[in-house]
């Protein structure tokens, strides 16, 4: 499963792919492969995106096919796409890169390293839960604009925090001072036994979203609690409603 986000590194917006489920190699594959291309995967004009992304998908069938090597994401930064596999030795994996590299006339690099432990599949790849609450409420965000929500109308949004003891949660909401937030039940968690729902008004756009949920996320993380998510009610269902 691929999931796409983005995250702040030294003051450059990176753009980063991961495939979800590909740590259940890493029993096999200990050797980091790391392809260097010249080309700025977010500047989607003419054909050239397009040519791109078969040359992405063309390596990446080559590389896996060969049985040699796994594909587990990309990171694209500063006019670059960099792409990532591991694979079972070092041998060969450079033949092969050049095969598919050089006929397409994209200036690239590689070269090829040992990661028994996968740090930089860790450090540079895999989200953090915060990255990882913003991936989940993209998704939401996605099923709202395919029902053509108003993402822009104001609307209560429910937001799940779940903590493992009692002392936690009580604790938390007796001092919440969290503009805009109130508590309105208490609710049933996968994740922790002892789970709230808060309830504020505001918008489901991106950055508002976004916003609250870094919010709530450090305020949680204080007293050892997890954010679980939101949900809400779409606008013309808050119409209705309101009728």
């Amino acid at each position: 499963m691929k999931e796409f986000f983005e995250r702040v590194e030294d003051e450059n917006l990176v753009g980063i792919e991961i495939d979800m489920n590909a740590y259940g190699y890493s029993q096999k594959f200990s050797w980091l492969l790391s392809i260097f291309v010249k080309f700025d995967a977010q500047q989607k004009e003419d054909n050239a995106f397009e040519e791109f992304l078969e040359t992405k998908e063309s390596l990446i069938i080559a590389l896996e096919h060969s049985g040699k090597a796994k594909y587990v994401g990309m990171r694209m930064v500063d006019g670059w796409s960099e792409f990532y596999f591991y694979a079972d030795s070092a041998k060969n994996l450079d033949n092969i890169v050049a095969k598919m590299l050089q006929p397409s006339n994209y200036i690239y690099e590689s070269n090829v390293v040992k990661d028994n432990k996968w740090d930089f599949h860790y450090k540079n790849l895999l989200p953090s839960d915060l990255e990882l609450a913003h991936i989940q409420s993209e998704k939401i965000i996605f099923l709202l604009q395919e029902e053509e929500d108003d993402l822009s109308v104001i609307r209560p949004v429910e937001h799940y925090l779940s903590f493992s003891t009692p002392t936690q949660k009580n604790r938390f909401v007796n001092t919440l001072e969290l503009e805009g937030f109130s508590f309105k039940d208490e609710i049933e968690s996968d994740t922790f036994e002892h789970g709230i729902a808060l309830v504020k008004e505001h918008n489901i756009t991106s950055d508002e979203v976004k916003k609250n949920v870094t919010l709530l996320f450090e305020a949680v993380k204080k007293e050892h609690g997890f954010y679980e998510g939101w949900s809400t009610v779409l606008a013309e269902e808050l119409k209705e409603v309101a009728l």
